[in-house]
C-alpha cells in the first residue's frame, strides 16, 4: 500500500481501479491515510470513486466477452461466484448492482452484470451511486475520527 500512497490521488485512483478488478486490494486505506494526511476531502472521495467505478466497468466489458470462455478461464470458486451474481441479478435486476462495492460479491458481480448485457447505463448509475456513498461514508468516518 505504500507504493500507492507515496503517488498520492495517482496511487488513490490506481489502488481503487485495480481493487474494483479482480486483485484483492483495499482502497480505503490508501484513501484513509491520504484523508489523515490532509489531502481534501471532496477531490480524494471523488478520484476514489472514479477509479472505482472506471474498474468496475472494466469488469463489465470482461463479463461482455463469451460467456463460456471467460467461465473456462476462471477457476471453480470463481464460477459459482458469478453463476450465483447471474442468478442475483436476474432475482433483483439491476439495483443489485448498488452493492458492487462489497468485498467478495461485488466483482463478481459486474462481470455477471456484463454476462446478462444489463444496459451500460443502468449499470454505470446503480454501481457509481453505491461505491460514492460508500467512499463518502468512509471519509466521513475517517476525518470524524
Amino acid at each position: 500500500m505504500d507504493y500507492f500512497i507515496s503517488y498520492g490521488y495517482i496511487g488513490l485512483f490506481l489502488a481503487s481501479f485495480l481493487a474494483a478488478t479482480i486483485l484483492p486490494l483495499s482502497s480505503e486505506i490508501v484513501l484513509s491515510v491520504l484523508l489523515l494526511n490532509h489531502y481534501d476531502v471532496a477531490t480524494t472521495i471523488t478520484v476514489a470513486s472514479i477509479g472505482n467505478i472506471l474498474g468496475s466497468i472494466t469488469n463489465y466489458y470482461i463479463g461482455l466477452g463469451s460467456h463460456n470462455l471467460v467461465l473456462k478461464r476462471l477457476e471453480n470458486t470463481s464460477r459459482e461466484k458469478i453463476n450465483h451474481s447471474i442468478e442475483t441479478l436476474k432475482k433483483f435486476g439491476t439495483p443489485a448492482l448498488l452493492f458492487a462495492w462489497v468485498p467478495i460479491i461485488g466483482d463478481p458481480l459486474t462481470v455477471a452484470a456484463g454476462f446478462i448485457r444489463v444496459k451500460l447505463t443502468q449499470f454505470i448509475l446503480f454501481v457509481s451511486v453505491g461505491k460514492i456513498i460508500r467512499y463518502y461514508i468512509v471519509a466521513t468516518l475517517i476525518i470524524n475520527n
